[in-house]
């Protein structure tokens, strides 16, 4: 740790699916002084998204806001004697979330032509209107006689990331197409945008670049412009604005602007950490190192895991969400992989489950407006819970229910978003615990397949750590993930493990630490509690895991 006896405070900026969350915490303990949370205003009102179309855009105004409102909340809490004493900002997001943007890196949706365009703004994550252009890429990369630049990427280049979406963008939106200089991921505009760096001075992130956009050093940074040609004369035009270098999330971006400063209740001049993905922040947040494997779980997973750069070159890992140096722990490979829907997966059975509330109940006479209020909001607040008691008692032995998890296609093992869930065993006496229990298996069983794939492509898992919404509130989910697994998961006691990661990499840009081991091992969070796996269930488990197995190879080949 640094020499001084008060390191000051630092602050961890989380940007996730549906909000803004700001975490300041004490740099010599980890403690936290204040959190606050800001949903984004339009995303929250369903703007510029289309469900049925698998179209998700945030407007960069969001982001904006959100940070202002969260930052007013961590004011209030904190006051002006803990935020004068920030010393360092680190900020995450969600990725791959590209958008287009002007020579100056300003966000195309921020003027005023392309103000309530959704092809201008932040393409989110989740957004797979990409599936026709990732196909194209990675025929391309397969047959153009050059290099496989999906190699280090799993071998399967997915609609969920920067050359795809861009690919979408510029061949759908001829306006847009022209008006783009370039296209920045939301970790990188962030820092940029607190800074007030130029354009041709970002820092891009190493982990954005290499795991979504196939940056390697082995190809002199990203993909060529003879490959990328043969695509999109656009795509072409958009590499040489990229540069060639990317910066691990530990390293200094810039200072913040004496503009931002104001705005945030922040002093001027102090250090902006480069960006980087949620995910990859969090898993720093719960403890990362070689063996363990970090599950970020929350509408999807992410599972993380790092290991030391050998002597002999990387060892390819296929199917999964790309392998790049520094992009979890500096110096080490850090290794991603994940399934695109997860507890997304049970707010949608949810949804289905309240079908009648949004379509029956305004039409009922007999109820006066204050009662359809109270009987909606009574049922919503209360269902997940009745769920979850009474799928806690069904034998999944018996139900005889099987479900796949590909409600949002599959991110790994072996990406394919057009494949879909399915659900088998249904009769006249299946209930809706029943369903319920075999959703959540599900996602239990495509966790296991990742596990499977790691081991077998030679990275060894000695533990495993789960953060996220899921894993604290949700005891049934995890006690099922663990029998799955057949292994004890340590569940990380903080609401905002992936804001306090970013906290710790604020403190090594600040110069509070020399390396992120130091900032793990003075700010980690404890562990809440284990769950412990069920010998019996795992067992059980075992049987219906091969028949998961059996059920998704026919899905994929006979209707993927």
């Amino acid at each position: 740790m640094n020499t001084q006896q008060d390191p000051g405070f630092v602050l961890g900026i989380d940007y996730g699916t549906d909000s803004c969350r700001a975490v300041v915490i004490d740099a010599a303990n980890g403690a936290e002084i204040a959190q606050q949370v800001a949903p984004y205003p339009r995303w929250s009102k369903g703007l510029y998204c289309a469900p049925s179309e698998n179209r998700f855009r945030q407007h960069p105004a969001d982001y904006i806001e959100s940070l202002e409102t969260a930052m007013e909340g961590v004011f209030e809490k904190a006051g002006a004697g803990v935020l004068g004493k920030v010393r360092g900002i680190a900020i995450d997001t969600t990725g791959s979330t590209p958008c287009a943007v002007t020579r100056t890196g300003k966000p195309l949706a921020l003027l005023e032509q392309f103000g309530e365009d959704p092809d201008a703004m932040f393409i989110l994550w989740k957004d797979h209107t990409a599936t026709e252009e990732a196909a194209e890429i990675n025929r391309l990369a397969k047959g153009w006689g050059g290099e496989d630049y999906t190699k280090y990427e799993g071998g399967i280049y997915s609609s969920e990331w920067f050359w795809a979406k861009a690919f979408h963008i510029v061949s759908k939106n001829p306006k847009v197409a022209k008006s783009a200089y370039s296209f920045m991921e939301h970790c990188d505009w962030m820092p940029a945008l607190l800074t007030g760096t130029a354009y041709d001075e970002i820092k891009r992130s190493r982990t954005a670049a290499g795991h979504k956009a196939m940056w390697h050093e082995d190809f002199g940074g990203y993909p060529s412009v003879d490959f990328l040609s043969r695509l999109s004369p656009t795509l072409a035009k958009i590499r040489p604005t990229l540069g060639a270098r990317t910066w691990t999330s530990d390293q200094r971006f810039g200072s913040l602007s004496k503009e931002w400063a104001s705005k945030l209740h922040l002093e001027a001049g102090i250090a902006v950490a480069v960006g980087s993905i949620d995910a990859h922040i969090g898993a720093v947040g719960a403890g990362a190192k070689p063996g363990v494997l970090v599950k970020v779980m929350g509408t999807s997973t992410c599972d993380m895991i790092v290991a030391p750069k050998g002597k002999t070159g990387e060892r390819l890992v296929a199917g999964i969400c790309g392998q790049v140096d520094g992009s979890i722990v500096p110096s080490m490979l850090g290794y991603e992989a994940g399934q695109s829907a997860f507890g997304d997966v049970y707010a949608w059975f949810k949804k289905l489950l309240s079908w009648p509330l949004e379509a029956v109940l305004p039409g009922l006479r007999y109820l006066d407006e204050a009662a359809k209020a109270a009987v909606a909001r009574g049922v919503d607040e209360s269902i997940m819970t009745v769920l979850e008691r009474e799928a806690e008692k069904v034998n999944p032995s018996s139900s005889g229910v099987l479900a796949l998890d590909w409600l949002n296609g599959r991110r790994t093992p072996d990406a394919n978003q057009l494949l879909t869930g399915a659900i088998t065993g249904l009769s006249l006496g299946t209930t809706a615990p029943m369903i319920y229990r075999a959703l959540i298996e599900a996602t239990a069983y495509g966790t296991k397949a990742i596990v499977d794939r790691f081991e077998r492509e030679g990275i060894a898992i000695g533990k495993i750590v789960a953060i996220g919404g899921v894993a604290r509130k949700s005891r049934l989910v995890m006690q099922i993930v663990a029998d799955v697994l057949g292994a004890p998961i340590d569940i990380i006691g903080s609401d905002q493990t992936v804001a306090l990661g970013a906290a710790m990499f604020a403190a090594v840009a600040a110069s509070i630490y020399p390396t992120v081991g130091a900032a793990q091992a003075a700010i980690a969070p404890p562990v809440e509690k284990t769950i412990v796996p069920n010998p019996a269930m795992a067992a059980a488990y075992a049987a219906l895991y091969e028949k998961y197995k059996r059920l998704g190879a026919f899905v994929e080949a006979e209707l993927g």
